[in-house]
């Protein structure tokens, strides 16, 4: 099983890479469309689009792209050794950016949901601000995996 994934390494780290795009994108892009709901009439035809755009945005690029990611990601390790490479620092920091970028994803679900109910639950301000965590988080995971720093 192992050897599959060693084999088959740089098509399964491609696929991830374009898999972490996709999500990335999709992180940045629903707060910006958040900014924009929170000062929207509930009920417009505005409002309505809006809720239209993050649905879509949420489930069908968003979530299917946050599973590849973590599938390739994943096998990536156990291409690399599994358990054995698990043991370096700069796989356990990019594993802990990882997983931070999920939880601002589950959140980007959570508020979505809340729109799709008429409701408005941040102002755009936070929306600004939670729009930038995302890519700072991914700037570490990113220098992380390149650089697999020894410390």
């Amino acid at each position: 099983m192992f050897d599959f994934f060693s084999n088959n390494y740089e098509i399964l780290r491609a696929l991830h890479i374009i898999a972490v795009i996709a999500w990335m994108a999709g992180l940045m892009y629903l707060p910006r469309i958040f900014i924009y709901h929170s000062n929207v009439e509930i009920g417009s035809q505005t409002d309505e689009t809006l809720k239209t755009m993050e649905r879509k945005l949420f489930r069908f690029i968003m979530e299917p792209s946050m599973i590849v990611v973590w599938c390739l990601g994943l096998s990536l390790i156990m291409a690399r050794g599994g358990y054995e490479f698990l043991k370096n620092h700069f796989v356990m920091v990019k594993l802990t950016m990882v997983i931070l970028i999920t939880i601002v994803h589950m959140f980007y679900g959570k508020w979505q949901s809340e729109f799709a109910n008429g409701k408005r639950p941040l102002n755009h301000v936070f929306y600004r601000f939670i729009n930038e965590l995302p890519f700072i988080l991914m700037i570490i995971a990113v220098f992380m995996v390149v650089l697999e720093p020894s410390f």
